[in-house]
């Protein structure tokens, strides 16, 4: 059965305090409607459908940026979830298959909760995601009759006795499309907010004959985002169980709580990643490297055997590969480093390439940019770049070269030879003496005038 995403997105979110949508605020490095529509995307879905609202473009590009084949449906005025689904309608149109609608401020309904789901309508027309919640509070409860959903009844408009259930209602439904359709038709909005309620969906196929149910998924996967609180518990949800997954897949962390991973970072096993190391976006890192404390990554991929920091922060586009050594407060950033290479100490490699078994000394600068575009270094393998150089790209250094301590090399240097590109030395016998002298009088004069 073909399956589409209807992800709601529309809502302005006005607890978070803030001009961006609230679903483009940032879990794990990512908008937190990345996160639904990377749960989504685990169907296989043939359309997703994001249906935007308030900062639309902004979250039009965000959804884009993730899928760019992801449709975006216009909620112009906020009047309920029922109506903001009937939104994504122009965009299934002529789809034979099921829909699932989940909501872009609750990012973590796992893949395997929305299996269950999609194998549940095989047997049922509509299908809840419910939760036992450790405090119901103001959630709608599912009141069931066996394994029939009998309706939905949101908080505010149910009994004493609807209240004292204790199966909540996380928002997701999955129901074939142009069922779900049909029946949002028919909802309407006489309730305690005057809105239009997709839950209202489920009493009205029970009075049409047919079958909804409820299946259960656990409180975590449900927490919805609704202020600076949440995301802050939200944030602290998602790098708990991922530092939690990658130790039980043969990663060593000393001090896991004080590591943070984005939401697609790659580990592999028997790596060990010391304290205060924090993952961007878009970082693999392969079997039995080592990152030393406090080191920062993002979009790149450090291979086998490599070791990175302390202090290092690698950029996106930096590649290293296998036991190479990148040490304390050195950069990379979009420059490839080959096997065996070393970059130690104190130094800035951008936009360049390498060689095998090459070393660069403390301090040494790639000069990419010239004001306006950047610019290549190329560093030939085994080639020793003396401290404190600076390559003035473009540039090429031949294999086996050698740059002097503090050159500032402007051209290319052949291979195996010595490049010195620095000012004579010259010492002028007993001129510190005197310099000192002139400046300790110059000094006294000025007290002398601003104490008179």
């Amino acid at each position: 059965m073909a399956t589409a995403l209807i992800i709601l997105a529309a809502g302005k979110g006005t607890r978070m305090k803030s001009d961006l949508p609230k679903v483009l605020h940032k879990v794990a490095g990512v908008p937190m409607l990345h996160h639904a529509m990377r749960g989504g995307a685990a169907l296989s879905p043939e359309r997703t459908i994001v249906v935007a609202g308030h900062g639309a473009d902004e979250v039009e590009a965000a959804a884009r940026d993730y899928d760019p084949d992801a449709i975006i449906a216009l909620q112009e005025e906020q009047n309920g979830t029922g109506h903001a689904v009937a939104q994504a309608k122009p965009a299934l149109e002529g789809f034979d298959g099921d829909a699932i609608v989940l909501y872009g401020d609750t990012p973590f309904i796992s893949p395997e909760t929305l299996e269950r789901m999609a194998e549940a309508r095989k047997s049922h027309d509509v299908v809840v995601l419910g939760f036992e919640p450790a405090d119901p509070a103001r959630y709608g409860r599912l009141v069931m009759s066996g394994d029939r959903l009998d309706r939905i009844v949101e908080f505010k408009d149910a009994s004493d006795e609807e209240r004292a259930i204790t199966f909540c209602n996380s928002g997701v439904i999955c129901a074939g499309a142009a069922t779900l359709f049909d029946l949002i038709e028919a909802v309407g909005n006489d309730n305690a907010s005057g809105e239009y309620y997709l839950t209202d969906i489920v009493a009205i196929a029970n009075a049409r004959g047919l079958s909804a149910t409820a299946i259960a998924c656990d409180e975590a996967e449900t927490l919805g985002i609704n202020s600076r609180t949440d995301l802050a518990a939200a944030e602290a949800a998602f790098q708990a169980r991922a530092r939690a997954e990658a130790m039980e897949n043969g990663v060593t962390l000393p001090a896991p709580e004080t590591v943070h991973f984005a939401f697609d970072t790659a580990i592999g096993r028997d790596t060990t990643i010391e304290q205060n190391v924090v993952f961007g976006p878009g970082v693999t890192v392969e079997t039995g490297a080592h990152i030393r404390a406090f080191s920062h990554l993002e979009g790149c991929h450090v291979s086998r055997g490599a070791v990175v920091g302390p202090y290092a922060r690698l950029r996106p586009g930096a590649e290293l590969a296998e036991d190479t050594r990148i040490g304390n407060f050195v950069e990379v950033k979009n420059a490839t480093i080959d096997e065996g290479a070393k970059v130690n100490h104190l130094s800035y490699i951008g936009d360049a390439h390498v060689g095998s078994g090459s070393n660069i000394g403390a301090g040494t600068i790639t000069c990419n940019y010239d004001g306006l575009g950047k610019h290549h270094t190329e560093i030939g393998e085994n080639v020793f770049i003396g401290s404190n150089t600076m390559l003035v790209a473009p540039v090429t250094v031949g294999n086996g070269a050698l740059t002097g301590s503090g050159s500032v090399i402007t051209k290319d240097v052949p291979a195996d030879a010595l490049a010195i590109a620095r000012a004579e030395q010259v010492n002028k016998p007993g001129m510190a003496r005197k310099l000192f002298e002139l400046l300790k009088k110059k000094k006294a004069q000025k007290t002398r005038t601003e104490a008179g």
